[in-house]
């Protein structure tokens, strides 16, 4: 594909008589915010000086003092917002200081251009590909409330196996998927069908390039849409879009998505299993004659992965419901291994015949990453491993969920919480920080918010399954 240029989204604008322009940038947890602007405001220059806003209501951002920033677009970025009643250019942008036109060192888009940088500058390779898997589930309605005196969440789903006796208008059909047998049924246990097909076409005419969609194994609604890999940045902005597309589809259809990694108890949580990459020059890196036709560099990426998993979690799987997908049972990754197309190994290597489809896939993620946070921290713990020529160890090619407590315990395993990650990232960061990719600052800020923002208010409150444990002792 084509480098556009500042010129051509001018172009573009006058030749399709476009007057608005959302600007889109990604805040540190991973959400898109956005700002309209009329045509008039955008310039040659808004390509390279930015667009101004204030930046101290954004979460982890500035302080009010000094909350005056720049967004500047990225031109290859642009397309027709599908959503929008009137006709509106989409651009995504990376997050400037203004007074130095510098990038700001909490923007993580900006965080991901370092990465890539310091790939490039350290000789290993000049591009990283990435290809995430992000599942998510489509409900019917969600509510949920949390005050002093009462919580609750409730989800349900049309598709909900709970619901196969349900009194339903013309009818209780019966065609609700099972319990952990999701996966790949045809219509009408597969509700979902049309409605996955907008989506992937949809996030095509967003520049996504799509490749599938499927049901996924948990009862709910649960669903998965094929991306095509792409390198570093371009495949955090297309999850984004992947996203944005999901959850806007699903509201014209009256249902609502979530990418919780666990919103239903006791069926399969939603991963974001992650296929990474190293190439130079157009050739592959990663393939060669090692185990699984490894190249010994891709080994040594996968030790730098193993070594550093448990600080990687920290963005890889940033939230507190994170840790209730990674427990054993449910096709999670808890274990830290590599092995060829096992899917309980945290590393599995997928099989390919081609070179160029040589790669390795880290299976812990889950979405409620921030892409560009969650992949530029595993490029830079699999440059580590490079440099360092970190031994993964052997690989694991048993299932795992077989092995005997003793041959278990020899396995190292996730850890158990986000603070557990947290802890690890504070005792296990200069591989970020070191490379000049991740800042002192945006480790302590991070950690900081995690623990003040989402850790302490969640051991502050009574759990409702508390209720049921302890109520009448």
């Amino acid at each position: 594909m084509s480098e556009k240029t500042p010129q051509d989204v001018l172009k573009m604008i006058q030749d399709e008589n476009i007057e608005l322009i959302d600007l889109k940038f990604v805040d540190p947890l991973g959400t898109w915010q956005h700002l309209t602007v009329h045509q008039s405001l955008i310039e040659e220059e808004s390509f390279t000086e930015g667009v101004a806003f204030d930046g101290s209501s954004i979460r982890g951002w500035k302080s009010i003092h000094e909350s005056d920033m720049a967004m500047r677009p990225d031109p290859n970025t642009a397309w027709i917002d599908p959503f929008m009643a009137d006709k509106t250019l989409s651009l995504i942008c990376t997050i400037l200081e203004p007074r130095t036109g510098e990038l700001y060192d909490r923007c993580p888009r900006a965080i991901a251009q370092k990465a890539l940088d310091f790939l490039q500058a350290a000789n290993l390779g000049d591009t990283a590909f990435f290809g995430p898997e992000a599942e998510f589930f489509i409900f019917d309605d969600v509510r949920f409330d949390q005050t002093e005196n009462k919580s609750y969440y409730y989800v349900d789903s049309a598709e909900g196996r709970w619901n196969s006796g349900r009194e339903e208008a013309g009818g209780n059909l019966g065609y609700k998927p099972r319990y952990k047998e999701g996966y790949f049924p045809v219509s009408p246990t597969d509700s979902l069908q049309d409605m996955r097909s907008e989506m992937l076409l949809t996030m095509a005419k967003c520049g996504v390039v799509i490749e599938k969609h499927h049901h996924e194994v948990a009862t709910g609604g649960q669903c998965e849409l094929g991306m095509k890999f792409a390198p570093l940045i371009k495949a955090a902005d297309d999850l984004m879009v992947y996203k944005y597309v999901i959850k806007n589809v699903a509201k014209k259809y009256g249902k609502t998505v979530t990418f919780m990694p666990k919103p239903i108890f006791n069926d399969n949580g939603s991963g974001m299993h992650t296929h990474q990459s190293i190439w130079k020059e157009g050739q592959p890196l990663f393939a060669g004659d090692r185990y699984a036709g490894l190249s010994q560099m891709a080994l040594h990426y996968i030790g730098g992965i193993l070594k550093h998993a448990p600080a990687l979690l920290a963005f890889t799987n940033p939230s507190t419901n994170s840790y209730k997908r990674l427990v054993p049972g449910f096709e999670a990754p808890v274990n830290l291994a590599y092995s060829q197309g096992n899917r309980s190994a945290s590393v599995r290597i997928p099989i390919a015949s081609s070179p160029k489809a040589k790669r390795l896939e880290f299976r812990c993620p889950d979405p409620t990453a921030n892409p560009y946070l969650a992949f530029a921290a595993m490029l830079c713990a699999g440059i580590d491993g490079i440099k360092n020529e970190i031994d993964p160890g052997d690989p694991l090619d048993v299932d795992i969920y077989e092995l005997s407590p003793e041959e278990l315990a020899k396995v190292p395993s996730t850890p158990g919480s986000l603070l557990e990650a947290l802890q690890a990232l504070e005792d296990d960061h200069s591989f970020l920080t070191a490379t000049g990719v991740f800042t002192e600052d945006f480790i302590n800020n991070w950690i900081t918010y995690k623990i003040d923002k989402e850790i302490n208010p969640m051991r502050l409150r009574p759990h409702p399954y508390e209720f049921a444990l302890y109520y009448d002792v």
